[in-house]
């Protein structure tokens, strides 16, 4: 690791001088979360976004994890995805099956996609129902200063506009604050139509990673993390701010290459 340290309140950052030896540091990081939970809850939720996370997840395939995890316990979610069918190339489910799921012994009905054969806003709807009915279960801890769902992890990606899950910058969603799970139709990126966990969500897990590689997004990190002032703190990866959880950044030396002042020391 090139560098590893806290950033004010923006969490603490690991800077990797390859992708290889950050893929092995992200796979180290959700084993280690995935034993804790399943020690202190005997279940370990998580949830998933898409892009090219699931591929720099994919040493959780090979060994040792894929033998010490107690994958039997995992319970799979997605922070956002997009509303089209799950054989279709844009699906963050088909991503993380091919990428991840049909490698490892996850229970299937423990794996909790979206009804693709709806609405955004009834798959949005529908999403929101099967996590409640989790939480009511303890499946899915709940939040000790509100009664949003407290996800183990959540392991997010972050486009070089600053968007996280499907939060993008100034879209009507960031504020929104009672739903759990919400919907746009307009996405900047397409597929228009995509389900989105909102802020609070995302804030009352107990972890979330942010995984982040490429010089094409470095300003982006710069202003998600750096003290930039008043004018970025509506950018979604700036929202990121577990109320009581950990927030984790997981970059490359390229990612984080427009940082302040990083030290990029042992």
């Amino acid at each position: 690791m090139a560098f590893s340290g806290a950033r004010k309140d923006r969490g603490e950052l690991r800077i990797h001088e390859s992708l290889d030896e950050l893929r092995t540091d992200l796979a180290d990081y959700i084993a280690e979360l995935s034993e804790v939970s399943v020690k202190e809850r005997g279940v370990f939720a998580i949830a998933l976004s898409g892009g090219s996370l699931i591929g720099l997840m994919g040493k959780l395939c090979e060994a040792p994890y894929n033998k010490t995890v107690d994958w039997a316990k995992w319970y799979i979610f997605w922070a956002d995805e997009r509303v089209v069918a799950k054989n279709h190339a844009d699906s963050n489910y088909k991503l993380a099956k091919d990428g991840l799921l049909l490698k490892v012994p996850i229970v299937p009905s423990h794996v909790h996609s979206i009804n693709d054969s709806v609405s955004a806003e009834q798959a949005a709807d529908d999403y929101e129902f099967v996590i409640r009915q989790l939480v009511k279960t303890r499946v899915i801890s709940v939040s000790e200063i509100s009664d949003c769902p407290k996800f183990d992890l959540i392991v997010l990606g972050m486009g070089p506009d600053g968007h996280v899950a499907s939060l993008f910058p100034n879209h009507s969603v960031l504020n929104e604050k009672d739903q759990w799970v919400t919907f746009i139709t307009d996405s900047p990126k397409p597929p228009p139509e995509r389900i989105t966990f909102t802020i609070p969500v995302i804030n009352s897990a107990s972890n979330v990673a942010v995984v982040v590689t490429g010089g094409n997004k470095a300003e982006a990190v710069h202003l998600a993390i750096d003290d930039v002032g008043p004018d970025y703190l509506s950018l979604p990866s700036r929202m990121v701010q577990p109320t009581k959880g950990k927030l984790v950044w997981i970059l490359d030396m390229a990612a984080a290459s427009k940082l302040d002042s990083a030290q990029f020391s042992n």
